[in-house]
């Protein structure tokens, strides 16, 4: 980021020295927006991208410490400067404490408020998000989940986890494709008096009903062709843990009917045998469907529903919890400039103002996904929103608050018509090319050909 092009905030209630501070930093070629109360300020920030905010303490309405606060609790990477008068040093300290990057006292200094700004507007380029550095914990209990998010939807949920944990239940875990429901059966697991056993995953989706069978439950040789010899299944090996069923919307109808028994009776049966096994294993499935609905339509057999939903967790999609995308941008910044040997600090206000404002149709995998194709394409130290994929740079932003105006009408409808028109959406994008749509959205190809034939979109 060329620093003399920064986009600077002007925040006084003092119209001559907005006027003044206006003149003096467009004349240092900064890019200067002036705003004449705490109200207005904020209000820019969330519908404009900023990299600086030079603001008074002692204004009228909102004061600059109230604007500070809402200012970072909205994008934590914008530097805020403090203007003060001597009399309101107490006041600069506390918007210190508050976050503010530092203080300038009035009248200003205008040498010192130049090197001040060129070390704040260096400072965004290093890690400006406000996330926990390596090895620093999260201010939520039990960090060893490793589920990232503070939000109060991410803390309501956590708190579920911790209750439904311990217990013997059967789980069911929903949510849009990408939000991390696997991170959730593995978080109930280490918390469970199950820890010490195993956890064996079960992607549901990407068998036939033949083979995911033989998979769950083992085959006995001979049982079909290719059968060479005696294989135990999944949940043989899952015996006193816990296995998780993923995708557990796209099992068929006859293999929900042997699940069930496997639930009621906590008896399992190789396939070509005729022998029973008791196992001593928790389930958890996930699913991204409405079971309620595959259950009316006839796809789902409601007794199962039943055994599956004792508790229910649900994950929050990621435009649920736009305030967790600067922290998780950050930790997967770390991760992934480890990963491929890259130094990064971090990101722009610019560039992390344009993950905020993204609708993330494929949630927190997307995210994942953006900034590591983001990390190998970096050749300099800091992420700015040129650096971005170009569907984050190109997909009209959310503005504060929800979905962009021209799609407002989506939210009088189901949530599957927002996934349909974000489908199709992202087959625009991509020249309707199926592979690169699925890898976008986060979800497999499988998964994307079921979508389209389930809205009629094939």
């Amino acid at each position: 980021m060329d620093k003399r092009k920064a986009r600077i905030l002007v925040v006084d209630d003092e119209p001559g020295h907005v006027v003044m501070l206006k003149a003096l930093l467009g004349k240092w070629q900064y890019l200067v927006t002036g705003a004449a109360s705490g109200e207005e300020a904020v209000d820019l920030v969330r519908e404009k991208s900023f990299d600086l905010v030079l603001m008074d303490v002692c204004m009228g309405g909102m004061d600059g410490i109230t604007a500070l606060k809402a200012i970072k609790s909205h994008n934590p990477a914008i530097p805020v400067l403090i203007m003060t008068a001597y009399s309101t040093v107490p006041s600069a300290v506390d918007a210190l404490k508050s976050g503010a990057y530092d203080y300038l006292l009035k009248p200003l200094d205008f040498d010192s408020l130049r090197e001040t700004l060129d070390g704040a507007l260096e400072h965004i380029l290093s890690d400006g998000s406000g996330s926990p550095k390596e090895g620093e914990t999260q201010s939520t209990p039990r960090a060893s989940t490793n589920i990232l998010g503070n939000s109060e939807a991410m803390r309501t949920m956590k708190e579920l986890i911790r209750t439904v944990a311990p217990t013997e239940a059967t789980v069911l875990i929903t949510g849009k494709s990408g939000t991390g429901k696997e991170l959730v059966a593995r978080a109930i697991h280490t918390l469970s008096k199950r820890a010490d056993a195993p956890l064996v995953t079960v992607n549901c989706a990407a068998l036939s009903e033949n083979l995911l069978e033989s998979e769950l439950f083992g085959h006995e040789k001979g049982a079909f062709t290719g059968a060479d010899r005696k294989r135990e299944g999944r949940f043989f090996h899952a015996n006193t843990g816990t296995i998780f069923l993923d995708e557990i919307g796209e099992i068929s109808l006859p293999l929900q009917a042997k699940l069930l028994r496997v639930i009621q009776q906590r008896e399992i049966q190789r396939v070509g045998s005729d022998k029973t096994f008791i196992v001593d294993v928790r389930i958890i499935g996930a699913t991204n469907r409405d079971l309620r609905e595959e259950v009316a339509a006839g796809r789902f057999r409601e007794d199962l529903y039943y055994r599956l939903n004792v508790l229910h967790v649900r994950v929050p999609s990621l435009v649920e919890r736009v305030e967790d995308i600067p922290l998780l941008a950050q930790h997967f910044l770390r991760v992934m400039a480890k990963k491929h040997n890259k130094d990064i600090k971090g990101f722009t206000p610019a560039a992390l103002d344009r993950f905020l404002r993204y609708p993330w149709p494929g949630n927190v995998r997307e995210l994942e996904n953006a900034v590591e194709q983001t990390v190998i394409l970096l050749n300099s130290q800091y992420v700015d929103e040129s650096n971005l994929p170009p569907i984050l740079r190109e997909t009209p932003v959310l503005p504060e608050g929800g979905l962009p105006e021209d799609n407002r009408a989506m939210l009088d409808g189901k949530l599957e018509d927002v996934e349909r028109e974000a489908i199709l959406h992202t087959l625009r994008l991509v020249n309707d090319s199926k592979t690169e749509a699925a890898e976008r959205l986060g979800i497999s190809r499988k998964t994307l050909y079921a979508k389209l034939k389930r809205y009629g979109m094939q």
